[in-house]
């Protein structure tokens, strides 16, 4: 089993209240295999991605990938093995507008010191850039793009380290359909291609759809 999640439980301090977010969250996951997360706004969803790529602690439960409890891991530690094993896609794509796409996609080697020689960075990102369709805008910024291409940037710089696993929260969530449809085409056949494992939280019924497995939150 590649990631086991046991019984995750997060609560906020509003006031003079707990606000319990998660209690008592558990799921497998196979390595290479998708998994949607769904429900309604405001049941945790994005909190449990966030727990999952150790951007957020829970206050019990557990994190397993491929056999290492990381909610165990000093800090620094979390840190590295997140920039190395883990990809993101967000709703919002996240780019730095200072940055042209071949440096966005770029940017991930830099939290691994050591991991790839300029050189070497440039060919990946620029291979990634070619397998999404967007290495004909290399020099481009952020926001002389479209929606659709900005998330096929923020797709290829998921990829970069060539993570283990990619958190994709609500990918295709600010784009119209035919635009997210060619977005999740994509992503689905890299993946598969990769032997990546994918986590989505979506409310999109055809990407949960196209997961091998769902789980709602209530």
């Amino acid at each position: 089993m590649f990631l086991r999640v046991e019984n995750i439980k997060k609560s906020y301090h509003i006031g003079k209240k707990d606000l319990d977010i998660l209690n008592g969250i558990s799921f497998e996951v196979d390595k290479g295999t998708s998994l949607a997360i769904t429900g309604a706004s405001g049941v945790g969803k994005s909190t449990l991605l966030n727990i999952l790529g150790l951007l957020d602690n829970p206050d019990a439960g557990a994190i397993i990938f491929d056999e290492v409890n990381v909610t165990t891991l000093p800090k620094r530690f979390q840190t590295k093995f997140r920039a190395s094993k883990i990809g993101f896609v967000f709703q919002s794509f996240q780019l730095f507008h200072e940055m042209n796409v071949l440096e966005n996609v770029m940017l991930p080697t830099f939290a691994v010191p050591g991991s790839k020689s300029s050189r070497e960075a440039r060919d990946r990102a620029e291979e990634l850039l070619k397998s999404v369709e967007m290495n004909h805008r290399l020099d481009h910024k952020p926001v002389e793009l479209s929606g659709g291409e900005q998330q096929r940037v923020a797709l290829a710089r998921a990829l970069m380290n060539k993570p283990d696993i990619i958190l994709a929260d609500e990918p295709t969530g600010n784009l119209d359909d035919e635009t997210g449809g060619h977005i999740l085409d994509m992503l689905f056949e890299l993946v598969r291609d990769m032997g990546i494992t994918l986590v989505c939280v979506t409310h999109n019924k055809t990407l949960a759809a196209m997961c091998d497995k769902q789980i709602h939150l209530q």
